[in-house]
């Protein structure tokens, strides 16, 4: 008998784990809950509540997971030709993507007596019972006493729960927000690079994530184009997609930014996640500017090998190291400081790139799962 035919005949006799994630649109959030449901099912009967269906496929493809409707039953309020309407809605109207979190957070409770564990991937939320909520920034879900009247939402029952967070940065802030201790369990990064030798690295850097307003990208532009004043002939790599038809105005900015500087910056557009991957294996450095409560491309940066100049407050720290306060900067005029300091200076380089070494396996998969099976393991000791 095959290993996959006993798994079949020994599922009806696992703990049953319902776990929510509103939309797999992209980010690391996702990520993350793709990675706890693959850390999960081998040893539970897993069910995905979602608003949309998913294609576990095309986000195998994307995130390095094995995940099938055989490991994971979904229960989606929307498929077939609803998909990409409600996909559309949700990237396109904060109103309505808030409306649909709460009918589903309502829909997720309504099922709850069918299962022994309830889970959210997607922040801090009311399950409708005591279970286990991973938390990547505080307030994201709850909105107003309208939604709260939507979902028959509790907040006491938020506080209730058993809490992960991405990063101390955000326990703290959980604790400050919900009264609550957190365990920290670090998002996995999930990339498969080529080994390409330092020297044979492009004299570039990689500016990744969405093309918003939030993420500022256009501070990145000003900084580098102010270290190429000075003499230093880099050039910039940007990947990411849009924030949604609300956010045209300002990517058009940025792709003006872009065409005006097209002789050393590159902007690539929704990448499929191999080409992304094989960019950022080909820079040297990276930057972000927005302070982040995690920031996976960050982690993403580092496990490359790319020497990542980012704020010098937030959960990229935690990433990159409060000792190697090198990398760290508060404003414009002190990143561009550092950056000159560094690209002067091979073996300040040398020595970050030995630094920075020992950080990648924080962030590996194979640790996430371990982490994250310790969480569950110690809810059904306390609530079995």
């Amino acid at each position: 008998m095959t290993s996959t035919a006993l798994n079949k005949i020994d599922i009806s006799k696992r703990k049953k784990v319902a776990v929510y994630y509103h939309a797999f649109m992209g980010g690391g959030a996702e990520a993350v809950a793709l990675w706890m449901l693959e850390a999960l099912k081998e040893k539970y009967d897993l069910t995905l509540f979602t608003i949309a269906d998913v294609n576990f496929d095309k986000l195998n493809s994307m995130y390095g997971t094995n995940l099938s409707t055989d490991w994971v039953k979904i229960n989606c309020l929307a498929s077939g030709f609803w998909r990409p309407l409600s996909n559309f809605l949700i990237a396109n109207s904060k109103v309505l993507r808030k409306l649909f979190i709460h009918i589903l957070i309502r829909h997720f409770k309504s099922q709850q007596s069918n299962y022994d564990l309830p889970v959210s991937a997607y922040n801090a939320m009311d399950l409708g019972s005591i279970g286990i909520q991973y938390i990547h920034w505080v307030k994201v879900v709850e909105g107003n006493a309208f939604y709260h009247k939507v979902s028959n939402f509790s907040e006491e029952r938020v506080r209730s729960n058993i809490s992960v967070a991405n990063s101390q940065m955000v326990a703290d802030a959980a604790k400050n927000v919900y009264g609550t201790d957190s365990t920290v369990v670090y998002p996995p990064v999930v990339i498969d690079l080529p080994d390409t030798p330092w020297e044979q690295k492009e004299n570039a850097f990689i500016c990744s994530g969405r093309l918003t307003k939030a993420k500022q990208p256009h501070k990145v532009i000003e900084i580098l184009s102010r270290v190429r004043e000075k003499g230093f002939d880099i050039k910039l790599h940007m990947t990411g997609g849009g924030g949604g038809a609300a956010a045209w105005q300002y990517k058009q900015r940025i792709q003006q930014l872009v065409e005006a500087n097209s002789h050393w910056i590159t902007l690539y557009e929704n990448l499929a996640y191999k080409d992304y991957i094989n960019v950022l294996a080909k820079c040297k450095y990276g930057i972000h500017f927005k302070q982040e409560p995690f920031g996976i491309s960050i982690a993403e940066m580092l496990k490359a090998g790319a020497l990542p100049f980012v704020r010098s407050g937030g959960g990229q720290v935690e990433i990159v190291g409060k000792n190697n306060q090198d990398l760290f900067f508060d404003n414009e005029s002190e990143a561009v400081e550092k950056i000159v300091a560094f690209l002067s200076d091979s073996t300040k380089q040398n020595n970050m790139i030995a630094a920075l070494d020992e950080r990648k396996k924080l962030f590996s998969t194979e640790r996430f799962m371990a982490d994250f099976n310790k969480v569950v393991d110690k809810y059904f000791e306390n609530y079995s």
